[in-house]
């Protein structure tokens, strides 16, 4: 489509593929919103803020032995009913005075879209990071000397695998830290030469190492009153969708608006066999959820 502001020099300007490449830059500034730490498999269709997206979990059926004179009994499949709500709904504006401007200047590659980008990210990383670490399984806060910090650390990862392998949680699993412990961390030989362990080396999502079954994340973003955080991504759900961009005429000022629309929701996923159902056939979710656990640092003075 040709719009009427638009020259033989800015004919590549193309709207519609503006969502796909917000998407593309905003995937990997997040960690607690990333693939590694939480899925995307019940997003549905998100379209405004109070939408619902519900979620079905399936109970076991019981195994019984088989008798003559007395046969089988059927059973009838049970289900519980699980709610994501779409409860955040955050935008981002850009006014420029004249439409072909943004383009020249990079388009979303513009350092004032990336920083309006990366505010988004923060949002969304923020709020899912929220919804993890509340509904995780507290353990006991770490107490490391200044003499052994990184062991310490280290260790607490370790009573975290035992944690969630008592559970049966899945490989594939991650732990998240905060700056001040990957700074402690990375001194462990373990973590130092992951490669020889199990993967080193700095990826996207804020991604430390691979070692021990985990995907070892930072991120500045770690909610207040916790340093560490494990689990397995099947235990928290994130549900996200861009609006799309809208572009116009300024009603306030002389100039042009480009907008975008960010509707996103996050919940703690329940399991029948590792969590407690409810008459109404929902499940208790006051209780934290056993597929992540937490920590607290308490640093010594010297460190």
């Amino acid at each position: 489509m040709t719009f009427a502001y638009q020259s033989a020099a800015s004919h590549t300007f193309v709207p519609e593929i503006w969502d796909a490449d917000l998407l593309t830059q905003f995937d990997p500034l997040l960690v607690w919103a990333s693939p590694v730490v939480s899925n995307n498999k019940y997003e549905g269709e998100i379209r405004k803020k109070g939408d619902v997206v519900h979620i079905n979990s399936l109970l076991r059926p019981s195994v019984g032995d088989y008798k003559l004179p007395d046969g089988m009994t059927a059973q009838r499949p049970e289900t519980v009913d699980q709610k994501l709500p779409i409860t955040e709904a955050k935008y981002l504006q850009v006014l420029i005075e004249d439409a072909e401007r943004v383009q020249v200047a990079g388009g979303l590659s513009s350092p004032i879209n990336q920083q309006m980008i990366r505010a988004l990210a923060r949002e969304a990383d923020t709020f899912m990071g929220g919804v993890i670490v509340k509904g995780a399984t507290a353990l006991p806060n770490v107490k490391p000397t200044a003499a052994n910090i990184p062991q310490s650390l280290y260790s607490t990862i370790l009573d975290m695998m035992l944690a969630l392998d008592d559970n049966d949680i899945p490989a594939g699993r991650y732990v998240v830290v905060s700056p001040r412990v990957k700074r402690y961390l990375v001194e462990h030989p373990a973590v130092a030469n992951a490669a020889a362990y199990g993967e080193g080396g700095v990826t996207a999502n804020g991604v430390v190492a691979r070692l021990a079954g985990f995907t070892i994340l930072s991120t500045t973003a770690m909610p207040a009153g916790v340093d560490i955080v494990a689990g397995h991504k099947e235990f928290a759900t994130y549900a996200s969708q861009f609006s799309g961009f809208r572009e116009g005429q300024s009603e306030k000022y002389r100039a042009d608006y480009i907008d975008t629309l960010h509707l996103y929701g996050g919940k703690i996923v329940r399991y029948p066999e590792l969590d407690t159902k409810k008459a109404d056939s929902t499940f208790d979710e006051s209780k934290p959820t056993k597929g992540i656990v937490k920590a607290a640092v308490e640093w010594p003075t010297a460190a």
